[in-house]
């Protein structure tokens, strides 16, 4: 497995656009406003209606309820059925964007994701500064759930594809198969596949008023039982219909199926916007037998932490050995810091959003006169300190002249140490953007390696300040 940076940029929308709807379980009216989103801050909801606005990212480990929908919630702020306005950002290869919403759930529209990309296309989709990242699979990654039979394979592949196999063990469904082979036919093979239902989960729903916004127009109805005159005209009344009935094809009326397999193919929506909590692009192919949202979004749980644990442990491929792209000479023309305060020895990559940094340490460092003397280590505070400075040198060149400005720490986060470093160590650090620099301001996440295993990490947060 790999975390690598590709030559594809971020993208997100050039302006807003809105569209309106009713939920499906709450059957109220809701407004949604796509807003464009900066670089590295990904997909997140924000809900409009309560007080300060507040925002929940699209991210797996807020997922607390799959029984009728993908569930977040966040400091007791819920969003309600994410899944196919996710589906659509993903299926338009946007990275970044806010969706505002004055309610706990989307509108349904017409049980699919298409008018959420028609919205988007209107919005114009453009390219930000930043490259993406993507999860390189190069081992199979399962999950299954026991209890549904349901499993979730991922292997390796040129790109992101999808094949999803559906069997709910009745004749009106029957056994269907979808597969996804690029990303950009999700628009046109995917998209405008609708969610559906059996007819006793519509009665269930019904009587208990889960599902307050459906209608004939956005959800298809198998019907997998006997239907009496009494249940046909609580059908009648619940859809608002003057009359209901069941075509040959054993689905309620007012509906006809986009393609044969239209239930498979909406399976495999869903398993595109699940997977988008993820929270990373993913190199590898899927295939979901008997998906639904449990073991989707369990699958994501599993593979956010995998990638977590890839990217804490993705050591620097680097040549020490080779001609370095900074030396200490060079690095001291970038950054104030002079002996015995200097902790950063050579940089052999630096881009837009990374760079990497060498030290080698060794027992002529001052700080180990006390730092133990018998015992010598070298000070956590300093490993930061040196982790930091390499940072210093990818927000440092951002500006002409950078001799004229000095970086200041504004906060660290998540500070992690999980191994000493003595004398003979080298460490390697990379630092990697979590958001843009803007106005001389980097927010930061940073690793340090000590001959091949990973020591330290920590998110930073520096300002450069130009000298009066």
């Amino acid at each position: 497995m790999a975390i690598v940076n590709t030559e594809n940029k971020q993208k997100t929308i050039q302006s807003e656009v809105s569209l309106t709807g009713v939920g499906l379980h709450t059957g109220k009216n809701v407004t949604l406003t796509f807003k464009p989103a900066i670089a590295n801050s990904g997909l997140a909801f924000k809900r409009v209606d309560l007080e300060g606005a507040p925002t929940i990212e699209a991210d797996a480990n807020y997922v607390t309820n799959t029984q009728r929908g993908t569930c977040l919630e966040k400091n007791g702020v819920v969003i309600q059925t994410s899944e196919h306005v996710l589906a659509a950002l993903v299926g338009l290869d946007i990275d970044n964007v806010i969706i505002e919403l004055n309610a706990s759930e989307p509108p349904i529209m017409d049980g699919s994701s298409k008018f959420f990309i028609e919205a988007l296309e209107k919005a114009s989709i453009v390219e930000l500064e930043a490259f993406r990242e993507e999860f390189v699979v190069t081992d199979v990654i399962s999950y299954i759930d026991e209890e549904s039979g349901s499993e979730i394979l991922l292997m390796p592949a040129k790109e992101y594809q999808i094949t999803t196999m559906v069997d709910f063990g009745t004749k009106v469904l029957g056994t269907q198969n979808a597969t996804l082979n690029c990303m950009t036919d999700f628009k046109k093979e995917i998209s405008n596949s609708r969610t559906f239902s059996f007819l006793h989960e519509i009665e269930m729903l019904l009587e208990h008023g889960l599902i307050k916004g459906g209608d004939l127009n956005n959800a298809i109805v198998y019907v997998d039982k006997p239907l009496s005159p009494e249940t046909m005209e609580k059908l009648r009344k619940a859809f608002n219909k003057d009359t209901i009935a069941v075509k040959p094809n054993g689905i309620l009326d007012n509906l006809t199926l986009h393609y044969p397999n239209e239930a498979a193919r909406h399976k495999l929506l869903d398993v595109v916007g699940d997977l988008a909590l993820v929270g990373t692009r993913i190199r590898g192919k899927v295939i979901a037998n008997k998906p639904g949202h449990f073991i989707n979004t369990q699958f994501a749980k599993k593979l956010a932490k995998i990638i977590k644990n890839e990217r804490r442990n993705n050591v620097p491929n680097i040549d020490l050995s080779q001609e370095p792209l900074m030396d200490v000479t060079q690095i001291m023309d970038m950054l104030p810091h002079r002996q015995p305060f200097l902790l950063l020895d050579k940089v052999f990559e630096l881009s837009e959003n990374h760079v990497v940094g060498m030290k080698n340490v060794t027992m002529n460092e001052e700080f180990f006169k006390g730092h133990f003397p018998g015992a010598p280590v070298m000070p956590g505070v300093l490993i930061v300190e040196a982790m930091a400075q390499t940072g210093g040198i990818l927000v440092l060149s951002t500006v002409p002249d950078p001799e004229n400005y000095l970086t200041f720490f504004m906060k660290m986060d998540n500070v992690k140490f999980k191994r000493k470093v003595v004398p003979g160590d080298t460490l390697i650090f990379k630092c990697s953007l979590i958001t843009p620099i803007r106005r001389g301001i980097c927010h930061m996440q940073g690793y340090a390696y000590a001959n091949g295993k990973l020591c330290a990490e920590a998110e930073l947060m520096a300002q450069i300040s130009k000298v009066k």
